[in-house]
């Protein structure tokens, strides 16, 4: 499967350590099977941080989901298990508890699913102030279109991803 990752470099080696915490499924390596969506991220972080857009490409091995070793979080659509999950990842104040759905602790080497994005940003503030309920959360998600993401957490993970080219805009 091809993976694309959009930016204001071209990425040579992965790392983690570089990526900002408090994304949708915790601090990682982020990539789309959507070129379009790599193009526009790419051209985003360059207007943000200068730089030229680029998008770089990988090939990402799937007999990952054959492995024990590899932890995988992966989430088939934007339903209530995901919707937690995204919250919990993005807010800065979360106390860790065991009982609360998150990877700001990494756990979950790979997670796979829908981007956030920002037409999601105020119903998930309307949530997080409590001015909506799950059940409106989850029937407003319903009418947005999202597209997906891959998120790499670990050493271990990125090594399932081959850099094969870059393109720039």
């Amino acid at each position: 499967m091809i993976l694309y990752h959009g930016s204001n470099v071209e990425i040579e080696n992965i790392d983690l350590s570089k990526c900002r915490p408090y994304k949708d499924f915790g601090q990682g390596f982020y990539l789309t099977t959507i070129k379009e969506q790599a193009l526009q991220m790419a051209n985003r972080v360059s207007r943000i941080y200068g730089g030229s857009p680029s998008v770089t490409i990988f090939e990402f091995n799937e007999n990952i989901f054959d492995h024990k070793d590899i932890r995988i979080k992966k989430f088939d659509g934007p339903m209530k298990d995901w919707a937690l999950f995204v919250i919990n990842n993005r807010n800065k104040g979360l106390i860790i508890a065991e009982d609360i759905e998150h990877n700001q602790d990494n756990k979950y080497d790979i997670v796979i699913g829908c981007i956030a994005n920002d037409d999601l940003a105020l119903l998930f503030r309307q949530f997080s102030n409590g001015l909506i309920g799950v059940d409106t959360l989850i029937k407003e998600m319903a009418y947005k279109k999202l597209t997906d993401q891959y998120s790499f957490h670990s050493g271990k993970a990125l090594k399932y991803l081959k850099k094969v080219g870059v393109f720039y805009e």
